[in-house]
């Protein structure tokens, strides 16, 4: 788990850069403890299809999205060597839920620092 903290923390640091897919869909990672992380999408028209609501499977919307702020609060379920479990819940700017997902992610690894 130390190795994970370590790149987030570098990440937020901006020593390394965020995974290619959130930066696409401009996620930022806001704030991380051990077992969990929040990141924040601020959604645009950018993110919609074309019934004008936020993309569904960028997460499973129980409730349309249109434009706005809006929170995913991920907890590990399980963290191994190289994949963890992880669950989220995506709440709006009223902290209403708005989608839930489970997932299966690499692990984030800080890279070596020099003379390692």
């Amino acid at each position: 788990m130390a190795k994970m903290l370590d790149g987030m923390e570098a990440l937020l640091r901006g020593e390394i850069a965020p995974p290619a897919a959130a930066t696409l869909l401009g996620m930022r990672l806001v704030s991380f403890a051990a077992g969990e992380a929040l990141v924040q999408l601020d959604a645009t028209a950018a993110h919609g299809n074309p019934m004008d609501t936020v993309q569904g499977k960028i997460v499973n919307f129980l409730r349309a999205i249109r434009t706005g702020r809006i929170a995913a609060r991920a907890l590990v379920k399980n963290a191994g060597r190289t994949l963890g479990l992880i669950e989220c819940d995506v709440l709006d700017a009223d902290g209403k839920l708005v989608a839930h997902a489970v997932s299966t992610c690499m692990i984030l690894r800080a890279a070596p620092a020099e003379g390692r």
